[in-house]
């Protein structure tokens, strides 16, 4: 009888606390890919944004989860982290403020206003709008409020701040429905538009690698990728029962808010999971124009991990792909999405 190879154990860290995004990287557990490519995955799901390129790049986990901009700026600081996928594709990425604040779609109306921002580069990202717009630093206070925009929002700590549509936009809204307020008091000034990007690839979500565990580990790399590539194949075909079975193993995800941001991550989540060549080329040269990504280093990322037939996005208009993508999240905001009615 031959003998079983003993597995091989692999630790990833989330980008942020379990959120409905994270299906893909659960459900390849709790189905058995990784099983399957004799994986033992145990994932950790710190509470600082800001400490994931570290327990990466220092060892401390071998893969884990991180935006593209942070990416760049983990390897700028010397971190040996990498992409070897893409999760969520260009959420919208922007500053939520509330109807009647003092805010408007000028974005020269927060001058002497409390901007808050996740983590240290989003409050580079405010400064170098500011500037653009011919504010000076002493011409608004920058407020780190690490994930909980949604919060500060409400108790008029901030006046704005820097979150996703499909997490904290979705947040806000279900308080202003809960407080007799329509839903469309919640807006967003798309940092993409006000920077002239493009694209909100800058935040999309992506699986990250500590560069010298890749190299020892090709063979899981790929096993662990081809795990949670079923699981996101499972997500497109089975929206509602992969969602089901993710809060049987979750039952902190039993929630209506957390129905309603799935349903809201659904369109943003990639299929083929490939990092795309053009969206990266944008980034870097956003996260050279905000200084915090050399000229002399090389994007840190790979598809050389992805086994499969990827798409080709060389055939993809990436500004009618933008407009197309605000026609959907509208879509989903009134008619509940794939979930239909989004509750729990």
């Amino acid at each position: 009888m031959q003998q079983q190879t003993k597995p091989i154990d692999i630790v990833c860290s989330t980008n942020w606390e379990l959120s409905p995004y994270h299906v893909p990287l659960i459900i390849a557990k709790y189905k058995g890919y990784f099983k399957d490519e004799n994986l033992r995955v145990a994932t950790i799901h710190p509470e600082d944004v800001s400490d994931v390129t570290e327990i990466v790049g220092s060892g401390k986990a071998d893969l884990g989860l991180k935006a593209m901009i942070h990416t760049l700026a983990g390897k700028a600081r010397g971190y040996p982290v990498k992409s070897i996928g893409t999760l969520m594709d260009e959420p919208f990425t922007g500053l939520l403020y509330l109807e009647g604040n003092g805010v408007t779609e000028d974005f020269r109306s927060l001058k002497g206003k409390k901007i808050g921002y996740v983590g240290e580069f989003g409050k580079v990202q405010v400064a170098e709008l500011a500037q653009a717009y011919g504010m000076g630093e002493d011409e608004y206070e920058a407020v780190r409020c690490g994930m909980n925009i949604s919060k500060a929002l409400i108790d008029g700590k901030i006046h704005a701040g820097i979150g996703l549509e499909n997490m904290q936009q979705v947040e806000l809204e279900e308080w202003c429905k809960a407080n007799g307020r329509p839903a469309s008091d919640v807006k967003m000034l798309r940092i993409d538009q006000l920077a002239e990007l493009g694209c909100c690839c800058f935040c999309s979500i992506l699986y990250i690698g500590n560069e010298a565990w890749l190299e020892a580990h090709p063979n899981e790399a790929r096993g662990f990728m081809k795990a949670v590539k079923r699981a996101a194949d499972d997500l497109i075909k089975d929206p509602k029962g992969t969602w089901e079975l993710f809060q049987e193993h979750k039952p902190s995800m039993r929630t209506t808010l957390a129905s309603l941001q799935y349903a809201r991550s659904y369109n943003y989540m990639r299929s083929d999971l490939a990092n795309v060549d053009r969206d990266w080329k944008k980034v870097t040269g956003y996260a050279q124009r905000l200084g915090i990504f050399p000229q002399d280093l090389k994007p840190n990322y790979t598809n050389e991990y992805l086994t499969w037939e990827l798409d080709d996005e060389e055939k993809v208009d990436g500004n009618a792909k933008q407009i197309e993508m605000v026609k959907k999240q509208a879509e989903v905001a009134q008619s509940g999405g794939v979930l239909v009615d989004a509750t729990a």
